[in-house]
């Protein structure tokens, strides 16, 4: 009913903007200065951490081999379809995130906790130049003993909850800043600021760095991981099909959620990136190309993991799924235990580490710049003129940056490790472009051709109906979450994620809920007597 209503209200509230007004709505915030900065953005935004650190556990854990069928089926029916339509919604309307969905609905959401992975492998990276790797030995003052070869794994976690962050019992201790983190947070929001600091003009040249570098960087982590001995178990384990595993139906939400994730679709940061395009650029082209590759990164990525913890493996005398990790866990635990067995240790760590920074850099820098973005669009008077950009992009790092301190306390990873239910992040998303579908995108008038008419029934029926059954079955299936298997969070804690994460969510019925009683009374008003 409230799609029913939103689409009624949209076809009869909205007021077309032709061509020629959209073209002068882009000449006042600007526009990409090549089609390369474009591509490079995007890309940078969209393959990410995602694509490494999750995928390939993912793959491992939900039938190997087998997994590929329900990623690529619902990479088809679901990924696809909704990163053309962010794209295609941002180069229609010539807008950010917020002012954007005056022609569609209200809502946004933004993320910038991305920062904090960014701020540990920053942290990493400078300890990965000592002659001796902390996590490599339990010499060091935070270990609780000395251990063998056989308790690598004791060392690496010790370093990175004792050393790094410094754990305190939970959610509800904050303990004091780490001001050596927080000397990291500093030098990332500074990176963030001049890397936005003249919006797109200076954001699409970096991109020509953060964007192909990591690519070498796992290149080199690729040939190297494929040359250890134990690698092709590793990949065994990777990629051996399980077809048992294609009748769980957690398999599929895994599916679902990963391409939600490495897509980059119901953040809105596809939508801001669109509208800085020409009015008439093939986004239709440009998304099966930005999608083909960020697939084939996780793909690619999935041996560069999987070698490494086969090598582990075999040095340490246990099966590839003991060591298998996902997340956080892989990134400062497995993967730096790994490297620490090899030659040259110090080089392979940096590598690793640099490569997590640009994957992630690039992708925190786009979310600021897209809110930054967005809040112009709705007072382009006040923000539109020559210095007022640097300046607010200036009061938005340094605000973000004292928010961000409590990222870099002992309670920090307590907070980071909060459920993030991006199910409820897809539903809202979902429901708010259904608003949109009841009219034409105007896609054939964009990009001078019609879309597969699979989009149209992705976006009226298949998504929304997916989207919902897979919210209720997370919420079947809901178990509250649990940190090393034995912390569970405090009530109020789960009281105030499902609050934040409602806030957004029920903004949908009541836009429409408001548009009915507007529409209603206007009606009204119209009839005689």
């Amino acid at each position: 009913l409230c799609m029913l209503n939103g689409n009624i209200m949209f076809g009869l509230a909205m007021n077309r903007k032709e061509k020629p007004e959209n073209q002068q709505r882009a000449g006042d915030r600007g526009q990409w200065a090549s089609k390369t900065e474009y591509v490079l953005v995007v890309a940078g935004n969209v393959v990410g951490l995602g694509n490494v650190w999750r995928f390939p556990y993912l793959c491992y854990k939900n039938g190997g081999g087998a997994f590929l069928l329900p990623y690529g089926l619902l990479a088809l029916v679901c990924g696809i379809p909704l990163f053309l339509l962010e794209i295609s919604v941002g180069q229609y309307t010539q807008e950010g995130f917020i002012t954007c969905w005056k022609k569609i609905s209200r809502n946004a959401l933004y993320d910038f906790s991305y920062i904090v992975i960014q701020v540990w492998a920053l942290f990493y990276l400078v300890f990965s130049f000592r002659s001796q790797l902390p996590w490599a030995s339990c010499d060091n003052p935070w270990n609780t003993g000395i251990g063998s070869s056989r308790h690598l794994p004791t060392a690496a976690t010790q370093s990175t909850l004792r050393r790094v962050l410094g754990m305190s019992a939970g959610i509800e201790e904050l303990g004091s800043v780490r001001w050596d983190l927080a000397l990291c947070l500093l030098v990332c929001w500074v990176f963030c600021y001049f890397s936005i600091w003249k919006s797109i003009k200076s954001s699409g040249k970096v991109a020509y760095f953060t964007a192909t570098f990591p690519y070498v960087m796992l290149l080199i982590l690729l040939i190297r991981g494929l040359t250890l001995p134990g690698a092709f178990e590793g990949i065994y384990f990777y990629l051996y099909p399980n077809l048992k595993g294609l009748a769980n139906l957690e398999v599929w939400i895994e599916a679902g959620s990963q391409i939600c994730f490495s897509y980059s679709v119901s953040s809105g940061t596809l939508i801001v990136l669109g509208s800085y395009n020409k009015y008439n650029n093939n986004c239709y082209r440009d998304c099966f190309w930005l999608c083909l590759l960020n697939s084939a990164t996780s793909f690619v990525a999935g041996f560069v993991v999987f070698s490494v913890l086969g090598f582990m493996a075999q040095k340490l005398g246990v099966s590839v799924d003991n060591v298998a990790e996902s997340g956080p866990g892989l990134a400062f635990i497995a993967y730096p235990q790994a490297t620490a067995m090899m030659p040259l240790p110090q080089f392979w760590t940096v590598c690793f580490f640099l490569m997590l920074i640009l994957l992630s850099v690039d992708t925190h820098f786009v979310v600021v710049e897209c809110f930054i973005t967005s809040v112009r669009d709705m007072f382009p008077k006040l923000f539109y003129k020559r210095g007022r950009h640097e300046i607010f992009v200036l009061l938005i790092c340094v605000f973000f940056f004292l928010t961000h301190l409590i990222l870099v306390t002992e309670v920090s990873k307590n907070i980071s490790r909060k459920a993030h239910l991006k199910q409820t992040v897809a539903v809202k998303c979902f429901l708010n472009f259904t608003f949109f579908i009841g009219r034409n995108l105007h896609i054939p008038n964009m990009v001078g051709q019609r879309p597969f008419i699979l989009f149209k029934l992705c976006w009226k029926y298949i998504i929304p109906l997916l989207s919902v059954i897979s919210f209720i079955l997370y919420l079947v299936d809901y178990t509250h979450l649990r940190f090393n298997n034995s912390y569970v969070y405090p009530d109020w804690a789960y009281v105030l994620g499902w609050t934040m994460t409602f806030s957004s969510l029920v903004m949908v019925p009541l836009w429409a809920a408001g548009q009915i009683v507007c529409l209603r009374s206007v009606v009204l008003k119209t009839q005689p007597g």
